[in-house]
């Protein structure tokens, strides 16, 4: 595969996934529903400062200006994280109708929440605690810090079960099929770009068991990171 052909392949599967992102977005059926996906999408794109951490210790993706492997940061990572973001967050409500609702002041004193916001922030710290304090690749310790933050959200919001559990499973799904695109259309750039030496090893249909690792934990934990900042409930 020509050099500069690998460049664009990772802002042309980012750049996908905003496709993806789109056509969602307008069969979203209420503004709710659209402000709650790009309100999530625009936090989550600031997930993007996080490349350093995953370059070239996870992959090393040749990407626009060849910022990645020169700086760790990238464009791709941005528009990857913002897509990825909205997603996770309104699939459920795709399949599954239901409407937001305010939870009452009275839930909100309930013993569970008195952790709350230990809860919603566990993720980040279990990351950059197990970043700096292991030698575990990247990329198991935010499936470990994503898992175990889904589980402290569960904690305090057990109402969510159904949404996290479903959207994990639903969020995997739609990434395989996204992962399958890339790997049709650009054979051998798996094996070129991740550091299968670091990893596991094992290909699922063409792609490492990590990536739909992150897929089931970022699914998980992300769905719930709307209601549960904002202090919704589903109907």
């Amino acid at each position: 595969m020509p050099k500069t052909t690998m460049q664009y392949i990772w802002l042309v599967w980012s750049l996908a996934l905003i496709a993806i992102w789109l056509v969602i977005y307008a069969l979203l059926d209420t503004q709710e529903r659209k402000r709650e996906m790009l309100i999530v999408s625009i936090w989550t794109a600031l997930l993007g400062v996080t490349e350093p951490f995953f370059v070239p210790l996870y992959w090393a993706p040749p990407s626009l200006f060849d910022l990645a492997l020169r700086t760790g940061f990238d464009i791709e990572s941005f528009l990857f994280s913002f897509g990825i973001g909205g997603i996770a967050v309104v699939l459920y409500g795709m399949f599954f109708r239901n409407r937001c609702a305010p939870v009452s002041a009275n839930e909100r004193h309930r013993s569970r929440h008195r952790y709350h916001w230990w809860a919603i922030v566990s993720s980040p710290v279990i990351f950059i605690v197990l970043f700096f304090a292991t030698a575990l690749n990247p990329i198991y310790s935010a499936i470990i810090a994503m898992t175990v933050g889904g589980v402290a959200a569960l904690r305090c919001r057990p109402d969510l079960k159904k949404k996290m559990a479903t959207s994990a499973l639903l969020f995997l799904g739609l990434y395989f099929v996204y992962f399958q695109v890339l790997i049709i259309l650009s054979p051998g750039y798996v094996e070129r770009v991740w550091n299968m030496e670091a990893l596991s090893g094992v290909l699922i249909a063409g792609i490492p068991l990590e990536e739909l690792l992150f897929a089931v934990s970022f699914g998980f934990f992300w769905s719930s990171i709307y209601e549960h900042i904002a202090w919704k409930k589903l109907n």
